[in-house]
């Protein structure tokens, strides 16, 4: 079944209501507009919305035999089978109520959520047990929330059933914990109810059966019977009624409170787009999540999709029961994150499709699939490795992605998220992951005596998003208007050309009779051939000239960059022995560019890692390591400068040649050919050719993940000297590598770092003429060791990204140019400035190239802001890349088959040369002098000489026509 059919079937099926009203969820997201609706939204929450942060008890508390405690079905399931830690005194909450309350105040948190530990108020889980000294330790935690103006939360069971009700009854496995579980709860409003307007019954109810007394995973560990988590399900969802009901008639019209059970869920996206992977998504779902949520929000039944696969190991609900069970929810309590997706959903129930952490599009479905309830999102977060100390980057990238979703749900999807609860406010054993993670927004050191506390950067973080209550944009996060200046750059580059070496024009020497009384078509007549043209070959002759410039000058940019081949420009090294036949080609590419009125920018020697690109010789004997490179590379440049320096007025030595894999010493030796090549030109050619040298450096920015600690600060720059500066700092700079590279490997007692002798110091420093810029992207790094796939050890860096950010497959992050245009500006002060390559990879099959757009749209309004705010010499900028065909996925022209595709990026690059930026609408019009106009008469003769010279014939003809008849007619005159 074809994806229209299947998006036309989900319409019906939600224009249908209930059942699976979810279903219009993986459509809806489908048909947003890419890749704006993936752009970060900066916006506020609304004014009353709950900011949020949790504990659950045994995970924080400790004292688990103190004051007359009870012992827990944990205190038990730690001490058994293979399992290393206990939460005996887990970060030892219970003596540090005011460490906790301090964390809570300093986060500026609205409400608190924590759970009672069901056996410090009844030791033995019945009324009769209960214990004064556990309740009163609640009574005072709730005293103290209260003075700080911080609402509880409070959940009734976390988990930690007393051992007791395990031991005698079975646990939730028996019918008769409904009404235990009931009497608890009653105690509880009674007690705290005055204080409390927020409670929840149950966490996560689907833990608690499937994994409690199915999976084994965690406490009470049982995994005898396959059938007995469904039976568990049942109990816990009737439990939650009968509470549910006990505080609506007895408590809410006195405390008015709410009431709920906090249910959690994965998401999963279909593994194809037929109506079956959907349906397939709909049932994981609905075995997750739906299996407590549809009973209590919809009509007191299991969903169909578990009644149809479960059948008879699915209990049933009776009538009354129904009744009793359905509408028991005042809002729906969600939890999402590490807690339950990718940790604890196995296989089984995903049913083929692929899990995802998208609470965006979880909070979309669970508005549509139960009616619009109030979300409050009571448990959100993610984590880090236990060695983690207070630099928890990944956590709080984590919490920025989950706290925009709900951001995005709330102001473009409408949904009603009422409040979100970061998880969690300490680090805690972590349940059947012991103290393996750290989940907390404050570092517990667990081996001091007072559990000492720190916030970490996460806290941080989440303290200024509760204190502007979300995101509000910021001047600089606005788009800019303006123009550039009248004499700007505009580009476009291009890693190489397409070349033929055999002219196209003439070159078919076949005889054909031309059919003139019929079709018109030519018939090739064979074994016949006209003699070879007796001429050199002309400019024209080549079409792919002919093509290449045609479609660079419909892009209407004003240059064009791209990279000569010296391996196949001299294949011996011996510039003796160069091929002629390839330099007339790219002379008559660049004059035929001209003739176009685009001035060519030549790379002469363009780094690729896949090959070295250098002459054979040299090639076989270490590359640019041998001592004679660079003089060879500076006897390519003069050969180039001699043959094309009449048409090229703009020189590129070395492209992007600070490459990681790059070695110091070929780096040395990179600076000395870049150098020698530069100085060829300024004493043999610049007075005769007035063009200009400089290299391309790649610069993707790096960004500390957090700007506001100098543990980042500092490793952001050394990374982007070892990066950048490697090659700027000897050629802009001082002539010499940045201090801060040497210092640090010399910290390393490394040597690697080649010296400058007097003379190299004075063949490089100034050799350059601009500042050319490749960049593509941005990258965060951190000091703080997380995942050692991205951890660079020599530097002592670990690489992120920001999961908020576009990817494709490198991120998007147009705001990176505008710093690393700065970043040039600050440390060379008023240097010309291009950016010589700027794009973005997107599927060549997609031709309206949606992400190319927003990528050069937002990239070109930052480098707009570097010109216009920060007072950067931009003098150009070029869009990488011309075509698919030379630089796969990165093309504005696309190509099927032999049919050259325009894509939808192409006309907007277009649109915004024509307006040379961003001009404000209604505003008057920059006015800039016309660059001058080519020569369509001059084209033609260069292009089509047959063609000229038979106009220039006809145009002979008719003079000479018209001086006859004006002759004639006077004569006429004449006589009369």
């Amino acid at each position: 079944m074809s994806a229209l059919l299947a998006l036309a079937l989900l319409a019906f099926t939600s224009a249908a209501g209930s059942p699976n009203a979810g279903l219009k969820t993986w459509g809806r997201f489908s048909k947003l507009p890419y890749p704006g609706d993936k752009a970060f939204l900066y916006d506020t929450f609304p004014k009353d919305f709950i900011w949020a942060v949790g504990t659950a008890a045994y995970q924080v508390e400790g004292a688990f035999e103190k004051d007359g405690k009870g012992l827990s079905i944990w205190d038990t399931f730690t001490r058994g089978g293979n399992r290393m830690a206990t939460g005996d005194v887990g970060s030892d909450s219970y003596h540090n109520i005011h460490a906790d309350i301090r964390a809570i105040r300093q986060l500026g948190v609205s409400h608190y959520r924590f759970s009672l530990s069901w056996s410090r108020i009844f030791p033995n889980g019945s009324r009769g047990s209960h214990n004064e000294i556990g309740t009163n330790y609640y009574r005072n935690l709730i005293r103290k929330l209260k003075e700080i103006r911080v609402q509880p939360v409070v959940t009734l069971y976390h988990w930690d059933l007393p051992e007791h009700l395990q031991q005698t009854l079975g646990g939730w496995a028996n019918p008769e914990m409904v009404a235990i579980f009931r009497d608890y709860a009653d105690f509880c409003f009674q007690t705290f109810g005055d204080d409390v307007k927020f409670w929840i019954t149950i966490d996560n109810p689907f833990v608690v059966a499937r994994h409690g007394y199915g999976t084994g995973v965690v406490a009470p560990g049982i995994k005898s019977d396959p059938d007995l988590p469904f039976r568990v399900g049942h109990n816990l969802l009737k439990a939650h009624a009968a509470v549910w009901h006990l505080y609506d008639r007895h408590y809410r019209p006195r405390q008015w409170g709410k009431l709920s059970i906090a249910l959690s869920s994965h998401w999963i996206n279909p593994s194809h787009t037929r109506l079956e992977s959907l349906r397939e998504c709909q049932c994981s779902l609905d075995h997750v999540l739906g299996w407590f949520a549809r009973p209590l929000f919809i009509d007191g039944e299991y969903p169909a999709c578990m009644k149809e696969r479960l059948g008879s190991r699915l209990p049933s609900f009776s009538r009354e029961e129904r009744e009793q069970v359905r509408q028991t929810a005042d809002f729906f309590a969600l939890s999402h994150g590490a807690v339950l997706s990718f940790q604890l959903i196995n296989d089984s129930l995903k049913f083929g499709q692929h899990e995802d952490l998208d609470l965006r599009k979880l909070l979309y479905w669970v508005n549509a699939e139960y009616n619009k309830p109030p979300i409050f999102v009571v448990q959100s977060g993610w984590y880090v490795l236990g060695n983690t100390k207070t630099e928890d980057p990944k956590h709080m990238y984590y919490l920025k992605r989950f706290i925009a979703e709900a951001l995005k749900s709330i102001v473009i999807d409408g949904v009603k998220v009422i409040g979100y609860t970061a998880w969690s406010l300490i680090d805690g054993f972590e349940w059947h992951r012991e103290y393996g993670i750290r989940r907390g927004l404050y570092y517990v050191d667990f081996n001091t005596p007072d559990m000492k506390r720190e916030p970490k950067t996460s806290a941080t973080f989440y303290r200024n998003v509760i204190q502007k209550n979300g995101f509000p944009e910021l001047p600089e996060n606005s788009p800019a208007h303006g123009t550039f200046p009248c004499h700007f750059v505009w580009g476009v580059s291009a890693n190489s050309i397409q070349v033929e070496t055999t002219p196209t024009q003439f070159s078919d020497h076949s005889v054909y009779l031309w059919n003139i009384s019929n079709n018109g078509q030519l018939k090739k007549l064979e074994g016949f051939n006209a003699p070879p043209l007796r001429r050199s070959p002309h400019c024209a002759d080549y079409a792919t000239v002919r093509q290449q410039v045609e479609e660079i000058q419909k892009i209407g940019v004003n240059h064009f960059h791209f990279s000569l081949n010296w391996s196949a420009l001299v294949p011996t090294g011996d510039v003796a022995h160069a091929n002629t036949t390839l330099l007339r080609y790219y002379s008559c590419f660049t004059r035929q560019l001209l003739q176009a009125n685009i001035t060519p920018v030549v790379t002469l020697w363009h780094h690729t890692r896949q090959r070295s690109s250098l002459p054979a010789l040299l090639d076989n004997a270490n590359r640019w390591l041998n001592r004679d490179t660079p003089e060879a590379f500076a006897d390519y440049a003069r050969l180039c400068y001699r043959e094309l320096g009449e048409y090229v007025k703009m020189w590129i030595t070395l492209n992007e040649p600070n490459d990681e894999m790059v070695s110091y010493q070929e780096g040395h030796q990179m600076l000395r050919a870049h150098a020698m090549a530069w100085h060829a030109y300024d004493r043999d050619f610049r007075p005769s050719q007035g063009g200009q040298v400089s290299l391309a450096l790649h610069m993707d920015w790096v960004e500390p993940a957090f700007s506001f600690s100098r543990e980042d600060v500092e490793p952001a720059k050394r990374v982007l000297d070892f990066r950048v500066g490697w090659f700027a700092e000897p050629i802009f700079g001082t002539g010499d590598y940045p201090l801060g590279m040497r210092s640090w490997l010399r910290q390393l007692n490394s040597l690697d770092l080649p010296v400058f002798n007097e003379d190299d110091h004075h063949l490089v420093k100034g050799t350059y003429d601009f500042f050319a810029i490749s960049h593509f992207s941005t990258k965060l790094v951190t000091h703080a060791k997380e995942d050692s796939y991205t951890y660079t050890a020599k530097l002592e860096v670990q690489h992120m990204i920001d999961t908020t950010w576009i990817m494709s497959p490198r991120p998007v992050v147009p705001w990176g140019l505008r710093k690393a245009l700065n970043w040039v500006r600050e440390r060379y002060c008023d240097v010309p400035v291009y950016v010589m390559a700027n794009g973005v990879q997107e599927d060549p099959a997609r031709f309206k190239d949606s992400l190319r757009v927003y990528y050069l749209y937002n990239y070109i309004n930052e480098a707009l802001k570097a010109y216009t705010l920060d007072g950067v010499n931009l003098k150009g900028y070029f869009a990488y890349a011309l075509n698919d065909q030379r630089d796969p996925e990165f093309g504005l022209y696309g190509q099927v088959q032999q049919e050259v595709i325009v894509k939808a990026s192409l006309s907007n690059y277009r649109n915004i040369i024509r307006h040379n930026g961003f001009p404000i609408l209604g505003g008057a019009p920059q006015q800039c002098p016309s660059r001058p106009q080519p020569c369509s008469g001059c084209q033609l003769l260069v292009r089509k000489p047959v063609v000229g010279f038979l106009t220039l014939v006809g145009s002979g003809v008719l003079i000479t026509l018209g001086l006859v008849i004006y002759y004639t007619a006077r004569g006429h005159k004449e006589c009369y």
